[in-house]
């Protein structure tokens, strides 16, 4: 399985639910990662304002701020790589780096229940 690496811009709190205002992408996206880990994920979270370090450190992510300055982020490496910058994934594209399956209403398997009445 793929390894995750996010580079947060500066932050108070990765999910998005400190503060005066919520940001409901936050939120979504802590939740989808989240569900990543319960999958088996390895997934790194890294917040410009706490770990700075940890930006300065990594030849991709310094050279990314270099060019496009911190209003850029989020990025996102995969493996190492630059991925996707400047929103957070979907959790269809955290499935598909990470190889896991989504179970959609198509694939789930049927119930005994149909049209709202159990049986």
């Amino acid at each position: 399985m793929a390894s995750i690496q996010i580079f947060d811009p500066a932050l108070c709190c990765s999910t998005g639910v400190c503060g005066v205002e919520v940001d409901q992408a936050l939120v979504s996206f802590a939740a989808d990662v989240d569900w990543a880990r319960q999958n088996g994920a390895q997934i790194e979270r890294f917040n410009l304002a706490l770990q700075p370090l940890a930006f300065a450190e990594n030849p991709h992510v310094r050279a990314f701020l270099e060019r496009s300055g911190q209003e850029a982020l989020p990025l996102i490496l995969v493996d190492g790589e630059v991925t996707l910058a400047g929103r957070y994934p979907k959790r269809t594209e955290l499935a598909r780096w990470l190889g896991i399956a989504m179970v959609t209403p198509e694939s789930a398997p049927a119930s005994c229940c149909a049209g709202g009445r159990c049986c």
